[in-house]
């Protein structure tokens, strides 16, 4: 019988239900937030949580055991060089939390939001410049600038003409026959 083996199963068979459990965890390790449905984030709550609580020891008893959750040596790394020590002032528990959003339209379940409460702040990404444009030009180069000649200022459109290109530019593309049906069924926030 099984008395006091209670557990959120996620109506899934064992290698199922360990599987998901894994893939919410290496999904939350890799984003630190995720979102899903509520069931799912209380059941893998316990599992990064204890994830985390591996990641402030920093040893390699707990860097296997957490190799042996996730099986993957980049996030496990990931788990311990970044996420492990944003924690490391906490004493216990307290390293996720859970945010209430609508419920799903399909099927009415309870979606949220499920983070960790520190997280590591991402640089923003630097714009590459191409090789040949500069946004300042070098000493050595010759700055060219155009100008308008007499001819090009005194080109004027007549009316007509106007009245042609203004139409071009406000013709819109023909409206597809679904279009239309999908925004009245569309709820705001949905992702369909």
């Amino acid at each position: 019988m099984r008395h006091g083996k209670q557990r959120l199963q996620l109506n899934r068979f064992t290698s199922w239900h360990k599987a998901t459990l894994k893939s919410l965890a290496k999904n939350m390790i890799i984003h630190q937030n995720i979102k899903t449905t509520l069931s799912r984030a209380r059941a893998v709550k316990p599992l990064v949580e204890k994830l985390i609580s591996l990641s402030k020891a920093n040893t390699l008893s707990a860097k296997r055991q957490a190799f042996k959750v996730l099986g993957d040596h980049k996030l496990v790394s990931l788990l311990f060089k970044d996420i492990g020590p944003l924690f490391s002032k906490r004493n216990s528990g307290g390293y996720t939390r859970i945010i209430n959003l609508i419920k799903r339209r399909g099927d009415n379940a309870q979606m949220v939001i499920f983070e960790l409460t520190e997280k590591k702040v991402k640089e923003a990404k630097k714009v590459k410049k191409a090789k040949g444009s500069n946004a300042e030009p070098n000493a050595e180069e010759p700055v060219i600038t155009k100008e308008k000649t007499n001819e090009e200022k005194k080109v004027v459109k007549t009316a007509p003409a106007l009245v042609k290109e203004r139409q071009e530019l406000i013709k819109k593309p023909a409206r597809k026959f679904l279009s239309g049906i999908r925004k009245i069924f569309r709820k705001k926030g949905d992702s369909l």
